[in-house]
């Protein structure tokens, strides 16, 4: 058997973290058995279905790097199928024509409300040997039911949950399609893991009251059942139900806040599944990994400051051509120019281990492409009279300093300045920084010098002498 997974969306807003988590499983179990991922868009909800959507979700699958083999499908692009289908089943009788209205319908369950019962369509317009349907009445166009088998019990072994069961006696015949015509969510899911053969479901656990029915109209056509795997929600920070407070935002947002793909993924593949105890892993490693036997059927908590350490250590890991990229893509954001001078990778090295996020490096590296003058306090502060003599003795020292302009040669010149001054280091290199970035804290100070240029540094100093 061939492997064939699905992830169907409904476009009817951004790919949130939840969805993510399950085209990640999806896509890991299909590369992981070699098989073959289907991307499917379930847009059958007009009035909430947008182009947009549809284009966030791809644009997220694509950062993510979630690439399906087939695909993308529309339901909106299937309907002739979902109709030729319904007309099959009307003409085998495992579907038929209702003629009830919703306001019958509503009559109906409220009685059965008041008796204490469940409320649920009562059969009137089901066909049964030697039953008496009523007359079609005029000018109504009926919706089109599945008839569901009147007893037994529907049941499947979930590669999460366990064991799951549903006496037939407690579903309905439910709609498969409107009086206009238009089919339902759940007949359209069916004949699309059908058409599609897909041979696993890994979805939201909110999906397992919509199971039995699937399951029950696939049966209903001869087609074999697909293993079914429902995945528990996620939870907040807080314990409470995500959302858009605690992370339950749009994927790209994750970019925006200055996520990196792969610690993205990482997280994700840890939420509500486990190897051991690995916390860092390769995509290629968890892959090689993934099986649905060790994701927990209980639910998985957001954790914001373990996502954090994990896009620190990517960062880190990153190499420092593609982290200058970051900087030049994110400064542009702000109306800021990076040119080669100083080389935004240098920079990038230079603070890779004291960030956390892709937006915290491109603030550090803001000062270096646009001149922010000390604030009052801070010049108050840290510019005293005795640090601007020392400022100024450093400066003539750097000016001499010969070519190549490299931070041996710069640390040198410091501790000279510290010698003829008599101060310690904090005192000439905390006013040094105030100078230079217009802030108290950097990496190495020789290393901002040497990284900051030859130009740049005597500029800003003068500026402030």
């Amino acid at each position: 058997m061939t492997v064939r997974t699905r992830f169907a969306p409904s476009p009817t807003g951004y790919l949130h973290i939840g969805g993510a988590r399950t085209a990640l499983f999806s896509w890991a179990y299909a590369r992981r058995h070699g098989g073959t991922f289907i991307l499917r868009i379930e847009d059958t909800d007009i009035a909430r279905s947008t182009p947009e959507a549809v284009q966030a979700i791809i644009d997220g699958m694509q950062w993510l790097d979630l690439g399906h083999d087939e695909g993308p499908f529309h339901q909106m692009q299937r309907m002739y199928r979902y109709k030729e289908v319904i007309q099959q089943m009307l003409d085998a009788g495992t579907a038929y024509h209702c003629y009830m209205s919703a306001e019958e319908l509503e009559h109906i369950r409220e009685a059965q409300r008041a008796r204490n019962e469940k409320p649920r369509y009562d059969g009137c317009w089901r066909p049964e040997p030697g039953k008496t349907l009523p007359t079609p009445p005029s000018g109504v166009q009926p919706v089109v039911r599945f008839r569901n088998p009147p007893d037994g019990v529907v049941a499947w072994d979930d590669l999460v949950k366990g064991r799951i069961e549903f006496s037939n006696d407690e579903l309905d015949d439910f709609i498969i399609a409107r009086a206009d015509g238009t089919p339902t969510y759940n007949f359209c899911v069916v004949v699309d893991d059908r058409d599609m053969e897909i041979t696993h479901v890994i979805r939201g656990d909110d999906h397992v009251n919509n199971t039995p029915r699937q399951i029950n109209v696939l049966m209903a056509l001869g087609a074999t059942v697909p293993r079914y795997a429902h995945v528990s929600m996620i939870l907040g920070d807080d314990g409470q139900k995500l959302s858009k407070r605690h992370g339950a935002v749009s994927v790209m947002q994750y970019f925006d806040d200055g996520y990196l793909p792969e610690a993205v993924i990482n997280y994700l593949a840890r939420l509500g599944w486990s190897h051991g105890d690995e916390e860092v892993f390769s995509r290629e490693q968890f892959v090689q990994w993934f099986d649905l036997a060790h994701i927990t059927p209980s639910a998985a908590q957001f954790n914001t400051e373990k996502l954090n350490w994990l896009n620190a250590h990517y960062i880190k890991a990153a190499a420092d051509a593609r982290l200058a990229g970051e900087i030049r893509e994110r400064l542009a954001g702000q109306g800021v120019t990076v040119g080669d001078h100083p080389d935004p990778a240098r920079v990038a090295a230079l603070y890779k281990e004291r960030v956390a996020t892709l937006n915290e490096l491109a603030d550090a590296a803001h000062p270096f492409y646009v001149a922010t003058h000390p604030s009052v306090e801070l010049r108050a502060r840290h510019l005293t009279d005795a640090a601007l003599a020392a400022l100024r003795d450093l400066h003539g020292r750097l000016a001499d300093v010969p070519s190549p302009w490299e931070r041996a040669a710069l640390s040198q010149a410091l501790k000279a300045t510290l010698a003829a001054t008599g101060l310690k280091m904090p005192q000439v290199a905390i006013p040094l920084r105030v100078a230079l970035l217009g802030q108290p804290q950097s990496p190495a100070i020789d290393a901002v010098l040497e990284v900051l240029g030859r130009d740049t540094v005597l500029a800003r100093l003068a500026a402030v002498l």
